[in-house]
């Protein structure tokens, strides 16, 4: 009722009354009235207190349902990006929930089925053993596990905590983290370590034997140091030249110019190139590539690299197959230089070429010095190369 309605109402039933008793009675009224009045405000500002503390916690109870909603969202979205599953499982080991696709399998087809249901039998035991250690121990366990997706065996890292009731372990939640790339790498790095050691031991093999050949053939220590030299620096281009390639092979007419290079202008105006793309296998190309250099160098100091007038022609292509099968052959053919004069004896850089090419090659190598310049064919079996490609690679010349 409105405060003044209930004035109004008191003071008509004063009106009624006569005397002392009206002014008892008008005084108890008014003190009534009073005390009803301050009731009134108090239960007022109680009850609008109350409507603002319930809107108040419905907008906090709207801001934190969003908030976590928001949150929700977001955990759902870095994992579905990662390689992370979460899940939890009750005590029958059924999934109950799952963040990911798993498996194989869509997270509708693994909800309410078992660990038998999804894994393949040969790796079942382990998983099933991990867990089952979990639920009894009601201590966490963390393994590597290998499971097969349905397609490859795939490698993944189980972090599993016990989910508890009170004192009692009712079921599991498990963090699971797909390592198959990371053991894939591992394993690389295994193999990349026992192959760098393999071909060390190897290169190193191949320097001594140059050391010995060449203080054998050497006329003096300064003509050891300055043939050395340049062979282990031969044997370094070739070297780049695999590395480029992730010691996948090189290219036989990136190994040609790469010897050429100390002996020749960067435009190659002495030398002409032809030749289909060929790729030959790292040890073939580290054994061409210093074959390669003896013919340079030999060219160099001797031959048609040794005047202005000079000329050399590097030709290869595939032949038909012969004893030795297919392959490409290889001819270097030197013209313009100086008279060339059958050596008296054989020195290093003959032998490189004539006995330990072809030997590395299992095919022949001829080795001739005609009047017009050294000539040289070497024959390539398929078995040592990686491809040829019917391009032809051209330098001017």
């Amino acid at each position: 009722m409105p405060l003044s309605t209930l004035w109004n109402a008191i003071f008509e039933r004063l009106n009624s009354f006569g005397g002392q008793r009206a002014v008892d009675t008008a005084v108890a009224f008014v003190i009534f009235a009073f005390v009803m009045t301050l009731a009134w405000l108090a239960w007022s500002r109680r009850s609008r207190t109350q409507t603002s503390q319930i809107r108040s916690l419905e907008t906090e109870q709207l801001r934190l349902t969003a908030e976590l909603a928001t949150l929700l969202q977001r955990y759902e979205i870095a994992l579905r990006g990662s390689n992370v599953t979460v899940f939890t499982q009750d005590r029958d080991l059924r999934y109950t929930s799952i963040s990911n696709d798993f498996l194989g399998y869509e997270i509708d087809e693994i909800i309410d089925r078992r660990d038998e249901d999804l894994i393949p039998e040969k790796n079942r035991e382990a998983v099933l053993e991990l867990k089952r250690s979990v639920l009894e121990s009601g201590q966490s366990k963390d393994r590597e596990l290998q499971i097969s997706d349905g397609q490859i065996e795939r490698w993944y890292d189980f972090h599993i905590e016990p989910v508890r009731s009170g004192n009692r372990v009712v079921g599991l939640t498990s963090a699971v983290v797909d390592i198959t790339a990371s053991k894939e790498g591992e394993e690389h790095l295994r193999l990349l370590m026992r192959e760098i050691s393999h071909r060390s031991k190897n290169l190193l093999a191949i320097i001594q034997a140059m050391a010995r050949q060449t203080a054998r053939y050497a006329e003096s220590v300064d003509d050891f140091l300055n043939q050395f030299n340049a062979r282990v620096q031969a044997l370094a281009r070739s070297h780049d030249l695999l590395v480029q390639r992730n010691w996948h092979g090189a290219s036989l007419h990136d190994l040609l110019t790469s010897q050429l290079s100390p002996y020749v202008d960067t435009e190659l105006t002495q030398v002409t190139v032809d030749g289909p793309s060929v790729l030959l296998k790292p040890e073939t190309a580290q054994n061409l590539g210093l074959a390669l250099h003896e013919l340079a160098s030999n060219a160099s100091k001797y031959g048609a690299l040794s005047v202005a007038t000079g000329k050399i022609a590097v030709r290869w292509g595939p032949v038909p197959a012969d004893d030795h099968g297919h392959g490409i052959e290889l001819v270097w053919a030197e013209s313009g230089g100086p008279t060339v004069n059958v050596p008296k004896k054989r020195g290093f850089g003959s032998m490189l070429i004539q006995q330990n090419l072809s030997r590395s090659l299992e095919s022949e190598v001829d080795l001739q010095f005609q009047k017009d310049g050294v000539n040289c064919r070497v024959f390539i079996p398929v078995s040592h190369l990686y491809s040829v490609i019917h391009d032809q690679e051209t330098a001017p010349g």
